[in-house]
């Protein structure tokens, strides 16, 4: 089975794909669209075009990270995501794993630390790099998910 991770972000989103065979997750892209384009359409749809170009969309198991509070309560951009996971879920017809992103920030920005890339560079890098930290730990522990997001049915 496959692994699709999303780190969300306002104006960056990291992407990650994992696989359960090898349990290893790497970066498979970023997207530059801010999230309240189009009421978040337009962020929605470049997801789902990734997803299907990377999976196909079977056999796939989707994560989002959540970004909880230090004490593990949830916050306003804890409930953001929640509300794009559930739409994120109705569009993809796939439920949606909710996994803890605290710190994934500060992992990708250590990965990179000694790479010689300019600050633009590890810019354009950090939020992949972030969404393949979230796929890992997934991986390593998939009892880190804090919820499952299932599709609604259509009226």
């Amino acid at each position: 089975m496959r692994i699709f991770a999303v780190d969300l972000g306002d104006q960056r989103t990291g992407l990650a794909l994992g696989d359960r065979i090898t349990n290893i997750a790497s970066p498979a892209g970023l997207i530059e669209i801010p999230i309240d384009r189009n009421g978040g359409q337009a962020l929605l749809d470049e997801i789902l075009r990734h997803l299907h170009a990377n999976t196909g969309g079977t056999d796939t198991e989707m994560l989002l990270g959540i970004p909880l509070n230090m004490d593990n309560t949830e916050g306003p951009r804890a409930k953001l995501a929640r509300v794009f996971a559930q739409r994120l879920a109705n569009a993809s017809k796939l439920p949606i794993v909710l996994v803890d992103e605290r710190r994934t920030s500060i992992a990708a920005n250590a990965r990179m630390a000694q790479t010689g890339l300019t600050h633009k560079q590890k810019k354009k890098r950090r939020d992949a790099i972030a969404a393949a930290t979230i796929a890992q730990s997934y991986l390593d522990d998939p009892d880190s998910a804090i919820d499952t997001i299932l599709p609604m049915e259509s009226a």
